[in-house]
C-alpha cells in the first residue's frame, strides 16, 4: 500500500524536520492548527494547497474546489457560519473576482468560525494576468493582513489567522509570496491541536447587509477592531528585527525578508533589517523606533506597488524607496544588492538565447482546432478570435486567438464587438475552455442569448482544469472527493437557450466541417456554441501513450505540413522523425498523420531494439550512510535551466532530499522553481541551496555549478552571472528547436563555449544516454545529469549511497527506481574530476 506523506507529515510529532513547498507547508499546517475546512478554486500559484496537499487527507480535513472564487468565499462564510474555521484559497486575480463576497464579508463583528484568506500573489508574473497590488483594498476592508516570510512561516500561518479571526471577529488575509507559494524551505513541525467548532447562536440575522446593519457595522469595526489591531501588530512576534551595525536599514515583509538576508550575507555586508509580520494595520510605533536607530539610509524593499513606502512618507519618515512611476514589481538578492550600492558584474555575448513562447502539450486536443482556425484567420472567414484564461490562451502563439483580458470575459467581448458591429458576427469567434466556462464564461452565454445577439461561442472541453494541473471541474468524470459529477455541461448550455454542435477535437475533418457550419448559421443569423471535446493528454494513461507510426520514405514529400507538433521534427535529409515527446495524441488517431496529404505515416512494423545490454541491477535497498558534519561544505548551490518538460523540478527534490540526509537541517535547505506558462515548453530555472543559505533566489557570484539541460538554455540572461570564480558548467548536448524556430536561428554553440575561457565547462550528451539505456522517451536524462553532478566539486563530498538514497526516497517505485539508479551511474562515468 503507498504510504500517504502527507498523512504522515500532518500526523507526526512536533520538531520533526521536513523540507516542504510553502504550499504544502501550508497545507499541512492547516491541518496540525486545526482548520476545520479548505475551498477553493486552481489558481496558480495557491492550487498545490488543496491539489498536491489536503486532497490527500480527505479524511482528515473538510476540502473541495468550487466552480469559482466568489463561490468559494461564500462557501467559506458558510462554513463560518456553522462554527467551523474555514480558509479560502485564490490568487490575486481571484480575489477580485470575488470581490464582492470578499468586501461584503469583511464588516461583520459577531463570533463566529474564522475566516482565513490564503491569496498568493505573483508580481513578476508567471501565471497571472495582471501586477495589482491589492494591499489598497485590504486596507479599505480593514482586515488584517498577515505575510509569512518564510516557509516555517507558511506552516504556522493558519493558526496564527485562525485565532486572530476568532479574538477579533475579523475575517484574515494571508497574503503569500508566489516565491513562497513555490520554492521549499526547512520547516520544523509545530504542534498539533484540536479545535471545537465556535458555538453559533440559534438565529443567524445578524449576519445581513441591509443598508442600515452596513452602516452600523463599519462604524463598529472602525471603532472597536483597529484599535485592537493596532495594538496586537505593534506587539506581535511575528515583527522580526535581525540586528546589524545600525549604519544601514531595510524594512521589509514577506519573502524580501530572505532576499534581504542572503544578499547581506552574500555581501559581507552588517545590515539591520525589521521584517514586518503585518502590512495592515502597520506597527508605526515599532517602525518609527526602528528607523530612529539607524544612522544613514533606510530601504523600503516592498513588492506590488508601493504602499509601505506611501504609508511611510505620509508619516514623515525618511526612507528611500522605489520612484512614483518605477516598473519594478519584485525584488532579488541581486537587486536589493545593487539598490545598496553594489555593482553587479554583467556578461554579454554576440548571442541571444532562443525565443521560447509557451505551447500547449505534445498530443494536446487543442491542436488540430488552433490549426484549422488559424487557416480561417488567413483567409479571412474568420477576423478576429476573442480568447480567455486557461491553456486555451496559448493559441495565441499558433495564430489561432487574439485577445485575452480575464477569466469567463472571452464571449462578453465578442458580444460586444458583435454588437458595435453586426456586419462582423459571423466573422469573429470567442473561445474558452469547459472549466473556465463553469468559472464565469456562462454568464455571458446567458447574455449573447438574453441580447440575441448572433455568433459563434467554442467551448475546447478537455474534461479539466488543465491549465494548473488537471484538477477537477463541473465538466470532469469525478470530483476532489472522487464522487460522479452528474453536471451535464451541454444540457446546460442548451438551457440557456443555444443551439449546441459538439465535434472530437481529434477529427480533423469533422472539425473543420463543424466550424464552417456554424460559422455559416452565425452568418444567418443563429447564436451557435462548438463544444471541441478531448480529455487532457496530461490525464490519459501513460500506456496510451505510445507512437504506433513512423514515416514511409518512398510516400514522404517533405512537405513538413506534419510538423505541428512538438513531438515530430525534421530529421535527416529533411524527412520528418518522431521524438522523445511524442505523446501518440493519446491513443487517438494523431494530429500529424492527418495532416499529411501523402498517407506517409504508417503502422510500425518492427520497432528497432534500443536499450543497451547491461548487467548492472540497482539494489533493493541502499545502506544508509553517514558524514561527519564538520567535513560538509559550509554552503552548496546549484541552478539547473531547461525547457519545460526535462525533469527540473524532480532533480530539484532530489537535491533537496539529499541534502536534509546530509545534515543541512541544522542550517537551512531552500529550493526554487519556475512554475506557470513557463512550464508549457518555454524555459525554466531550479534553484538548490543549503547550509549558509537563505533565499531560493540565488545571489550572482555564488553558485558553485550551473546545469543546462538544453545547451542554449545557458544565454539566458542573468544566467551565466550567477557563477561564483572557479564554478562549473554542466551542459547538455540536447539542442530543442520550438516549432517555427529555423535551424539557422539556433546559436552557434562551439562559438559561445569558446567565449567562456574563464569557466570550466563539462558538455555531456545525457539523452543519447538515456535513450542507450532503454529508455526512448528520454525522461531519465535528468537522472543521468544528476549522476555526472554527484562526481564533480564541490558535490563529490556527498557519497554516491546517500545520492542513491534521496533518489531513491523521491521515486521508490520498483520499475522506477531500477531505471533512475541505471541512469545515475550512467551519468557518474559519464563526468569525472
Amino acid at each position: 500500500m503507498k504510504k500517504n506523506i502527507m498523512k504522515t507529515m500532518c500526523t507526526d510529532p512536533e520538531g520533526k524536520q521536513e523540507v516542504l513547498q510553502g504550499n504544502i507547508a501550508f497545507a499541512v499546517g492547516c491541518v496540525r492548527s486545526g482548520i476545520h475546512s479548505v475551498d477553493g478554486y486552481p489558481g496558480t500559484p495557491s492550487t498545490e494547497v488543496i491539489d498536491r496537499g489536503l486532497s490527500q487527507v480527505q479524511d482528515m480535513i473538510k476540502v473541495g474546489w468550487s466552480t469559482n472564487e466568489a463561490v468559494a468565499v461564500g462557501v467559506g462564510f458558510g462554513y463560518t457560519l456553522a462554527g467551523n474555521d474555514a480558509v479560502v484559497t485564490m490568487k490575486i486575480p481571484g480575489l477580485f473576482q470575488a470581490g464582492d463576497v470578499f468586501t461584503s464579508s469583511s464588516f461583520f463583528n459577531d463570533p463566529r468560525g474564522a475566516l482565513v484568506y490564503y491569496i498568493a500573489s505573483d508580481f513578476t508574473p508567471s501565471s497571472t494576468q495582471h501586477l495589482v497590488d491589492p494591499r489598497y483594498l485590504f486596507k479599505t476592508c480593514f482586515l488584517p493582513v498577515l505575510e509569512p516570510a518564510s516557509h516555517q512561516d507558511m506552516l504556522e500561518a493558519p493558526g496564527i489567522a485562525a485565532d486572530i479571526g476568532k479574538k477579533y471577529n475579523t475575517p484574515v488575509v494571508i497574503l503569500a509570496s508566489g516565491t513562497l507559494c513555490h520554492s521549499e524551505g526547512l520547516v520544523t513541525l509545530n504542534p498539533t491541536r484540536k479545535v471545537d467548532p465556535v458555538a453559533m447562536p440559534e438565529s443567524l440575522r445578524a449576519f445581513n447587509l441591509l443598508p442600515g446593519i452596513a452602516r452600523m457595522n463599519y462604524d463598529r469595526v472602525v471603532a472597536e477592531r483597529m484599535p485592537a489591531l493596532q495594538k496586537m501588530v505593534e506587539e506581535s512576534p511575528l515583527n522580526r528585527r535581525i540586528t546589524g551595525n545600525g549604519e544601514i536599514g531595510i524594512i521589509t515583509y514577506g519573502a524580501n525578508t530572505i532576499f534581504a538576508q542572503e544578499a547581506a550575507a552574500t555581501l559581507g555586508k552588517d545590515i539591520d533589517i525589521l521584517s514586518l509580520g503585518f502590512t495592515n494595520p502597520l506597527p508605526m510605533d515599532l517602525i518609527r523606533s526602528f528607523r530612529k536607530s539607524i544612522k544613514g539610509d533606510v530601504y523600503v524593499i516592498e513588492d506590488g506597488y508601493r504602499y509601505l513606502q506611501e504609508a511611510l512618507t505620509a508619516a514623515g519618515l525618511a526612507v528611500k524607496g522605489k520612484a512614483e512611476l518605477s516598473n519594478r514589481t519584485e525584488w532579488s538578492p541581486a537587486l536589493i544588492a545593487e539598490t545598496l550600492g553594489t555593482v553587479i558584474p554583467k556578461r554579454k555575448s554576440e548571442y541571444e538565447p532562443v525565443k521560447r513562447p509557451p505551447m500547449i502539450c505534445p498530443g494536446c486536443p487543442y491542436r488540430l482546432f488552433a490549426e484549422t482556425v488559424a487557416r480561417h484567420k488567413k483567409r479571412g472567414t474568420i477576423e478576429f478570435a476573442f480568447g480567455d484564461i486557461g491553456c486555451n490562451a496559448l493559441l495565441y502563439f499558433m495564430n489561432a486567438l487574439d485577445t485575452g483580458l480575464a477569466m469567463g470575459a472571452s464571449e462578453s467581448k465578442r458580444i460586444g464587438y458583435a454588437l458595435a458591429k453586426p456586419e462582423k458576427a459571423a466573422k469573429c469567434v470567442s473561445i474558452i475552455g469547459d472549466s473556465t466556462e463553469c468559472h464565469s464564461g456562462m454568464d455571458a452565454t446567458r447574455n449573447a442569448v438574453f441580447r440575441n445577439v448572433p455568433g459563434v461561442k467554442i467551448i475546447l472541453d478537455n474534461f479539466w482544469t488543465a491549465m494548473t494541473g488537471g484538477q477537477p471541474a463541473p465538466t470532469s468524470p469525478v470530483n476532489l472527493a472522487g464522487e460522479k459529477v452528474n453536471f451535464d455541461i451541454v444540457k446546460a448550455l442548451e438551457g440557456t437557450g443555444t443551439s449546441v454542435v459538439t465535434v472530437d477535437a481529434y477529427n480533423r475533418k469533422e472539425v473543420q466541417k463543424s466550424l464552417r457550419d456554424v460559422l455559416k448559421r452565425a452568418s444567418e443569423g443563429e447564436y451557435v456554441t462548438l463544444v471541441v471535446r478531448g480529455s487532457c493528454i496530461k490525464k490519459v494513461p501513460n500506456s496510451k501513450k505510445v507512437n504506433q507510426l513512423e514515416i514511409d520514405h518512398n510516400k514522404c514529400d517533405k512537405c513538413h505540413t506534419c510538423l505541428i507538433c512538438p513531438g515530430i521534427e525534421k530529421g535527416e535529409d529533411d524527412f520528418p522523425v518522431f521524438n522523445n515527446l511524442c505523446s501518440g495524441c493519446g491513443g487517438s488517431t494523431p494530429a500529424c498523420a492527418q495532416m499529411c496529404p501523402f498517407d506517409a505515416m504508417v503502422p510500425i512494423t518492427e520497432k528497432a531494439e534500443t536499450a543497451a545490454k547491461t548487467e548492472v541491477e540497482a539494489p533493493p535497498e541502499i545502506e544508509p550512510v553517514t558524514i561527519p558534519k564538520e567535513t560538509l561544505p559550509e554552503k552548496l548551490s546549484v541552478a539547473i535551466r531547461g525547457v519545460g518538460g526535462q525533469g527540473n523540478l524532480f532533480f530539484g527534490r532530489v537535491l533537496t532530499q539529499l541534502a536534509f540526509l546530509a545534515g543541512y537541517g541544522d542550517t537551512n535547505i531552500v529550493k526554487g522553481e519556475t512554475h506557470g506558462m513557463a512550464q508549457m515548453g518555454g524555459p525554466v530555472i531550479s534553484t538548490f541551496s543549503c547550509g549558509k543559505a537563505f533565499s531560493p533566489v540565488l545571489m550572482p557570484g555564488g553558485t558553485d555549478c550551473l546545469i543546462c539541460m538544453e545547451a542554449s538554455e545557458i544565454l539566458r540572461p542573468g544566467y551565466l552571472e550567477l557563477i561564483k570564480e572557479g564554478g562549473r558548467i554542466l551542459l547538455a548536448k540536447t539542442e530543442i528547436l520550438p516549432m517555427g524556430t529555423t535551424e539557422d536561428e539556433y546559436p552557434d554553440m562551439e562559438k559561445v563555449k569558446a567565449a567562456l575561457t574563464d569557466i570550466t565547462i563539462n558538455e555531456i550528451d545525457i539523452l543519447a544516454k538515456a535513450i542507450e539505456l532503454g529508455d526512448t522517451s528520454g525522461r531519465s536524462a535528468n537522472v543521468v545529469m544528476m549522476g555526472a553532478l554527484s562526481n564533480v566539486s564541490p558535490f563529490n563530498t556527498l557519497p554516491a549511497e546517500l545520492w542513491l538514497q534521496a533518489l531513491k526516497g523521491v521515486s521508490p517505485t520498483p520499475g522506477i527506481w531500477s531505471a533512475n539508479y541505471k541512469a545515475f551511474m550512467a551519468g557518474r562515468e559519464m563526468i569525472t574530476e
